[in-house]
């Protein structure tokens, strides 16, 4: 689930942190950039592990900061692919089941990964198992704050980095469109459509 990611950075220190130690300026600085922030093709950034090599600081003209290169080990969520994660039930909507890890919420079951059969309850606003038996089918609700098990079947990621409009019209007549469909930097796909998975309550209770 996490992964140590060896990155290079540039990191630049203003002069009135220069009484610090320098490894715990840029620790700091790192982390203001990085934590919480999702790189394209890595994953979501939790914090910094190690700094493993520090360059020559350089001042640039005009500019009373150092400028340092860093060589560093990042601690990273991006959780393989059949990794068996446990998350809670963020909502759910036509579009599957939303779970959340607390930490990250863009995790996504859809409809056809779900235990089968499977039906959309309007009025409740969640999806339902129903799952037979000798004496019928029983209705199992996969109610908001139960805990899942799931399966991660796939990952996306979009590039969020901003880009200038073609022309005048364009960046007039996109901007709104571009406000509604404002995507996930990184998505997961999961899937519950085998034994063992779903909601723990499913097959811990007797």
């Amino acid at each position: 689930m996490f992964v140590l990611v060896e990155m290079t950075d540039t990191v630049r220190i203003p002069p009135w942190q220069f009484e610090r130690k320098l490894n715990e300026s840029i620790a700091e600085e790192l982390n203001k950039k990085l934590a919480n922030k999702v790189v394209y093709n890595v994953g979501l950034c939790i914090c910094l592990y190690d700094i493993t090599k520090l360059e020559d600081s350089y001042i640039f003209p005009g500019d009373g900061a150092s400028h340092t290169k860093v060589h560093f080990r990042y601690v990273v969520f991006h959780p393989f692919l059949d990794e068996i994660l446990i998350g809670e039930i963020k909502s759910c909507s036509q579009d599957g089941v939303h779970v959340s890890l607390g930490f990250f919420d863009d995790i996504v079951i859809p409809p056809e990964s779900l235990q089968q059969p499977a039906k959309f309850d309007e009025a409740e606003q969640v999806w339902v198992w129903e799952y037979e038996t000798e004496e019928g089918a029983h209705d199992l609700y996969m109610d908001i704050g139960e805990e899942i098990r799931f399966r991660v079947m796939d990952e996306t990621f979009v590039d969020t980095s901003p880009t200038g409009p073609t022309s005048a019209e364009a960046s007039t007549s996109n901007a709104t469109e571009e406000v509604q469909k404002k995507e996930a930097p990184y998505t997961l796909v999961g899937s519950i459509s085998e034994p063992g998975l779903g909601l723990l309550s499913w097959w811990t209770n007797s």
